[in-house]
């Protein structure tokens, strides 16, 4: 039996991260991960037989990955800030928010609203949430606040719109245009099956959507997503972490002894701690617990275009509306009715969803004789529970992907498929992932890109927000508190809690 220091459950990108902290503090470290290769959903693939382009398969942008992480494992990484954050395409024009030209996007405002009000509450609202990430973010990398530590910290206006109410409400006090008030809550919205109105899930997944790395933006990284888990690996290889693929977790022990298959054999080993990066229901499966399983709610698609698609509003150029997010019949009253038909278990008619194309950030993802020639896009839709795919997995899939082009299409002057590249033997490169794919490909219970309902940034107990009931394990993946996305942020709290800082 081999022991170790710490045994981490799971090489996806937060249990690398654990593994890079703890390694280069002098613990010998164990990395078991079941695929071939780690990061979890933060990969880069080439799923299109003969088409020579990275895509970020599931996850895609970057934000909450906090610079001090990057500094601490002194990580080889490039993150490009988009220049524009949103286009919303309405009727035969678009509201175009540009991160460098407030004289512009105070403009396009007005031709959406029909006057300055709504930019001058978006110019507020954001100006508050702003400051919220300002103070907000740091505490991520700190042992858990206290609920009214949090609202002093980050002001009584604050915590009155953003956490005691419905960010819903809140939207709708606010804002009075439709297409305003939808741009807004796509942000509570992302992998996330709730309503608004009622729901302060969507206040979690508001925030940890805007408030991350103290400034909310999300960044291309340069080279795809597998670029970051490719860093991290680096990192923790280069401090002395023990990285071994093909081996799948089949047994843990509250004692710290790790049961995991490799080349048709069973191996034991045991750690002073483990540290899991494995989803709730997986977690409760290995330790022989009846499992909870989650329900994700998007729909993923991703594309090879051989060109931009045209827009209704000529006056905008598709490289700027694509570059940032592309949003797709997402105003609020389109939201609640594609939400109110999806809970009664059909498929949306024109769901929302949005898009970008990565690409035209790093155009490094495409190969030599693309570029020029070719773009990705990807696409993630809304409101596409589980559920909905459950009984007819092919059949739904299908059905769900031509609702989403019809939707695309609704708002462009031309098809989107007439854009679409073909593979050599002239297959459209187009590949879509439900959460029901999701969880026989990724392995992700219900297809729940954050394992599990986002929890918020703070709580009335003590700790880093990764314990367990167990004194050895320790979580160290999205299902701790504080977790989502590709942040790195649990397998850093993970691992200062294991050193004891």
């Amino acid at each position: 039996m081999g022991v170790y220091d710490v045994v981490v459950a799971g090489g996806g990108h937060n249990g690398l991260v654990a593994a890079a902290y703890l390694a280069r503090a002098g613990r010998r470290v164990l990395v078991l991960e079941r695929y071939g290769h780690v990061g979890g959903l933060a990969i880069s693939a080439q799923p299109f037989p003969g088409i020579d382009v990275r895509l970020s398969r599931y996850s895609y942008l970057v934000s909450l990955l906090p610079a001090q992480i990057v500094r601490d494992l002194g990580l080889e990484l490039e993150l490009r800030r988009r220049r524009y954050a949103s286009y919303t395409p309405t009727g035969d024009t678009g509201l175009l928010v540009d991160n460098v030209d407030a004289g512009r996007t105070a403009a396009s405002f007005a031709a959406v609203t029909g006057d300055r009000r709504d930019h001058e509450a978006w110019q507020d609202f954001y100006g508050m949430v702003a400051e919220v990430a300002r103070v907000l973010a740091p505490t991520l990398l700190e042992p858990l606040r206290k609920p009214a530590q949090i609202e002093r910290l980050v002001g009584a206006r604050a915590w009155r719109d953003l956490f005691a109410r419905p960010i819903g409400e809140t939207v709708a006090e606010r804002f009075r245009d439709d297409t305003v008030r939808g741009v807004v809550l796509t942000d509570a919205l992302i992998g996330t099956f709730a309503d608004p109105a009622v729901d302060l899930v969507a206040n979690r997944c508001f925030l940890y959507h805007v408030i991350g790395d103290g400034t909310g933006d999300w960044n291309v990284p340069v080279g795809g997503m597998g670029a970051v888990s490719g860093a991290l690996e680096a990192a923790a290889r280069r401090a002395g972490a023990e990285i071994r693929t093909g081996a799948e977790i089949v047994g843990i022990a509250p004692s710290g002894e790790v049961t995991f298959r490799s080349g048709g054999r069973e191996y034991t080993v045991n750690g002073s701690r483990v540290l899991v990066n494995l989803p709730p229901a997986v977690l409760d499966r290995v330790m022989g617990r009846p499992e909870t399983v989650p329900e994700g709610a998007q729909l993923k698609v991703n594309m090879v275009l051989a060109r931009l698609p045209r827009l209704k509003d000529t006056t905008v150029d598709p490289r700027a509306a694509f570059s940032g997010t592309f949003h797709i019949n997402e105003g609020r009253d389109q939201l609640a009715k594609a939400y109110a038909r999806a809970a009664n278990g059909e498929i949306p008619e024109l769901p929302p969803a949005e898009v970008y194309c990565h690409s035209l950030t790093d155009p490094s993802i495409l190969g030599p004789e693309l570029r020029g020639k070719a773009e990705t896009m990807t696409l993630f839709g809304l409101h596409m529970p589980a559920r909905l795919f459950r009984k007819n997995p092919d059949k739904s899939r299908k059905v769900a992907l031509d609702a989403t082009f019809a939707s695309i299409n609704s708002v462009l002057a031309e098809p989107i498929e007439d854009c679409l590249l073909r593979t050599p033997e002239g297959t459209p490169c187009v590949e879509v992932k439900t959460p029901v794919d999701l969880e026989k490909d990724a392995g992700l219970p219900g297809g729940h890109i954050f394992h599990t309902n986002l929890t918020w940034p703070y709580a009335e107990d003590t700790g880093w927000g990764v314990e367990t009931a167990y004194e050895r394990i320790l979580i160290c993946g999205a299902s701790a508190r504080r977790g989502g996305g590709v942040s790195g942020i649990p397998g850093h709290n993970a691992a200062m809690a294991v050193l004891g800082r």
